[in-house]
C-alpha cells in the first residue's frame, strides 16, 4: 500500500457538528479525495495523558465532553468502529520509537474526533481510534511524537491531528468579535510555513508568528498540527483546507501533508 498523507484539521466549537459553514463541505470533499484508509488514528487535545495512551475499544462510544450548547448535540452518536489490531500495532510502534505507551480498552471518541469525522466519513464506515496527546509536550516533542507515529502511514493508517488553527477560548466565551484581523494574519503566517515546507519555522510558530500568544494562550490546540506535520514524509507538499473563521476568532483552516501526488485513488 502506498504511503497515506497526514492531516491536520480544525474541529472548532462543538456546534460545528450542527453548523457546517465553510469547513464542513471541505472536510466532506476531503474524505472523498483521500485514499480510503484501513483506519484513522486521531490525536485530539481533548484527550491528554502523561504517557501516550492508545484506545483499543472495538466500539468506541461517542463522548459528549462539553456543556452549555443545548440538547441537540448530546443526541448525536457517531458509530464508527475502532480497530484494535491497528491500535495494538500503534502501541508497538511507539514503544519501538522509545516512548512508553499505555493501552485503554474502553476510551471512546471525544468531540475533537467525532465532530470532524462526521463530515469526512458520514457513513461511519471507516474505523477510528484515538491516541492521547502526551501532556507537557513542547513543539519539538510534538514533532517527535508525530515522527514516532509516521511508520503507520505506510500501513494504511490515516494520521490526523485535530486541533484549532487559532484557539483563544476567553475571546470565544466572551464573544470578543471586534477584530478578526489577527486571526487572518496568524493563519496566513502558518499557511505560508506549511506551503513552503519550512519545518523549522513551523515548529517555532508559537515563538515567532504574529499574534501567537493571542491566537494560542495555551498550546494544546496547536500541537496536533505539529504531530501531523512530524508524521509526514519530508520534504512534503501540502494542500490547504480553507475553512474560514467561525465565531469571529476560530480559524477553521487545516492542511494535508502529502508527497506531491494526487490525493485521489
Amino acid at each position: 500500500m502506498a504511503r497515506l498523507p497526514t492531516v491536520f484539521l480544525s474541529h472548532g466549537a462543538p456546534t460545528f457538528a450542527l453548523e457546517p459553514e465553510m469547513a464542513g463541505p471541505r472536510l466532506a470533499a476531503l474524505g472523498q479525495e483521500l485514499p480510503r484508509p484501513q483506519a484513522v488514528l486521531l490525536v485530539s487535545p481533548h484527550w491528554m495523558t502523561m504517557a501516550p495512551t492508545v484506545s483499543l475499544a472495538a466500539r468506541p462510544e461517542t463522548i459528549h465532553d462539553f456543556g452549555g450548547f443545548g440538547p441537540a448535540l448530546h443526541q448525536i452518536h457517531y458509530a464508527a468502529p475502532g480497530h484494535p489490531g491497528l491500535a495494538n500495532r500503534t502501541v508497538q510502534v511507539l514503544r519501538q520509537a522509545g516512548w512508553s505507551p499505555r493501552a485503554d480498552d474502553v476510551r471512546g471518541l471525544d468531540h475533537g474526533a467525532w465532530v470532524p469525522m462526521r463530515y469526512m466519513y458520514p457513513a461511519a464506515d471507516v474505523p477510528v481510534f484515538q491516541v492521547s496527546l502526551p501532556a507537557r509536550l513542547d513543539a519539538d516533542g510534538a514533532w517527535a511524537f508525530g515522527q514516532a507515529l509516521a511508520p503507520l502511514a505506510d500501513e494504511g493508517v490515516l494520521i490526523v491531528g485535530s486541533g484549532s488553527l487559532t484557539h483563544n477560548l476567553s475571546e470565544f466565551m466572551h464573544r470578543s468579535l471586534d477584530d478578526a484581523a489577527y486571526v487572518r494574519e496568524f493563519s496566513a503566517w502558518v499557511s505560508d510555513a506549511v506551503i513552503r515546507g519550512d519545518a523549522e519555522r513551523l515548529r517555532r510558530t508559537l515563538i515567532d508568528a504574529p499574534h501567537a500568544r493571542r491566537a494560542h494562550p495555551t498550546s494544546e490546540h496547536f500541537l496536533p498540527l505539529l504531530v501531523a506535520a512530524g508524521a509526514a514524509a519530508e520534504p512534503w507538499a501540502a494542500t490547504v483546507i480553507e475553512g474560514g473563521i467561525t465565531h469571529g476568532v476560530l480559524s477553521m483552516d487545516g492542511f494535508v501533508f502529502h508527497n506531491g501526488a494526487s490525493l485521489t485513488t
